[in-house]
């Protein structure tokens, strides 16, 4: 699969994730038109709040709100509302809340003006097998992310977050048009660090992956504008 320039920025999503404000907003300056999408999570989230999001939004590209909702139905609810009124073009929540759960922020974000895509988040890629089975969760990774991934497309989601190594069996199953959102991208020679199910960003694509998180490899590297040209260098190479 060879990408354009502009398939491949699409496809890439930086997680700007770091409590400097500052940092956040020259990441996202220096990575415009780079990436696809910009990612706030918890700890710039909890930091700087709704601002901060609407600042990102204003730099002109889409926010990733990864809060990752879990909470009983109603709070989700609302919670989600909130989160569509801040112009996010996706959000999270986490798919072991329920179908109701799920339901609920579906509902909750459909009151936007423009109504975000609500992303189930699955098993966290720091996660494998074993530790699975240490929380009392059987059967292993990939059958837990699909009995998620088919509940949250039941309830309405637009999409999953899963490791890039389940989005293959995904695809099959759900089908084109369900957003396949894969964090544990680590280009050849990074270092994994705390995540356990991982792929490179080629790997990712040709199994099936809509949009690709890369946090640290960018983030973290002396030249963030150089690591994410390499990336999108991986995804247009014959």
């Amino acid at each position: 699969m060879v990408l354009t320039r502009a398939q491949a920025v699409a496809h890439l999503a930086v997680a700007l994730d770091t409590s400097e404000r500052d940092e956040v907003v020259r990441l996202a300056r220096v990575l415009a038109g780079r990436a696809g999408t910009f990612k706030v999570g918890l700890e710039a989230f909890t930091a700087h709040g709704p601002d901060l999001v609407r600042e990102v939004r204003d730099l002109g590209a889409p926010v990733f709100l990864d809060l990752k909702l879990h909470d009983i139905p109603n709070t989700v609810e609302r919670a989600a509302r909130n989160a569509a009124q801040l112009g996010a073009a996706m959000f999270t929540v986490h798919a072991s809340g329920g179908e109701a759960m799920l339901r609920a922020a579906v509902a909750g974000a459909a009151d936007a003006e423009r109504p975000p895509a609500v992303l189930a988040v699955t098993v966290l890629t720091s996660l494998d097998d074993a530790a699975l089975e240490g929380l009392g969760i059987p059967g292993g990774a990939a059958g837990r992310v699909r009995a998620w991934a088919e509940m949250a497309r039941r309830a309405g989601c637009a999409g999953v977050v899963c490791s890039p190594q389940e989005a293959a069996a995904l695809r099959a199953a759900l089908g084109a048009g369900f957003l396949l959102v894969t964090p544990g991208i680590r280009p050849a020679g990074a270092a994994s660090a705390d995540q356990r199910r991982v792929a490179t960003p080629r790997a990712a694509v040709e199994a099936g992956a809509d949009v690709l998180v890369v946090g640290r490899p960018i983030t973290g590297a002396a030249d963030p504008a150089a690591a994410a040209e390499a990336i999108l260098a991986e995804l247009c190479a014959p």
